[in-house]
């Protein structure tokens, strides 16, 4: 039985699709969308319509943008000899946001994963084995260390280590504020072998 109109239904429908939005979430989304002043919705819609004609790859690290390069791959106090390899703009965000990282970047859009169908080709892998020619001095795996990551991170190494470019694979280990009883053995195995002397 629909329990709201047709135009309801629609907006609840739509906005369940987006990732992470579940149905009690979509249908609170939408009656705060319907009860929003009209000039406001305008606003939202027009912002989302520019936004998806105007985002696009930056040409150099392949992140979205709204401009042909990129704030970071346009910065000049960046160190452009050293590239971390991500698999999507998200992942680049949560990186900048340490504030520590002060080399450039490269997002795969995705990761190797035969069972779905995803091999090197589907990913911007082409596009970093160009980019390092450009005196890159090391190339820094920031993968997940999921299945997918860490065959994408095993492939990319392998394809870059013949160059003499310097390949490294951020460490993972314990979160902090971890208990180490709640903590999975490879997590755990990754801690002990990437340990540091203090």
């Amino acid at each position: 039985m629909d329990l709201y109109s047709g135009h309801i239904n629609k907006l609840i429908e739509e906005l369940a699709a987006l990732p992470g939005i579940g149905s009690k979430s979509a249908q609170r989304l939408a009656f705060h969308l319907i009860n929003m002043p009209q000039d406001k919705v305008n606003r939202l819609a027009n912002t989302i319509i520019e936004a998806k004609q105007n985002v696009r790859y930056c040409k150099e690290c392949y992140t979205l943008t709204d401009r042909e390069i990129c704030p970071v791959c346009s910065n000049s106090k960046r160190n452009h000899r050293m590239i971390m390899v991500v698999e999507n703009t998200r992942d680049l965000a949560a990186y900048e946001k340490t504030g520590r990282y002060e080399g450039v970047y490269h997002v795969l859009h995705g990761a190797i994963s035969p069972m779905l169908g995803i091999g090197p080709g589907e990913i911007k892998l082409k596009e970093l084995i160009e980019r390092l020619h450009d005196d890159v001095e090391e190339v820094i795996i920031a993968t997940n260390s999921s299945l997918e990551g860490e065959t994408t991170a095993m492939y990319i190494s392998k394809m870059i280590k013949p160059t003499g470019i310097k390949v490294t694979r951020i460490a993972s280990g314990v979160p902090v504020g971890g208990d180490l009883e709640y903590i999975d053995e490879v997590t755990l195995l990754r801690a002990l072998d990437g340990r540091i002397e203090i």
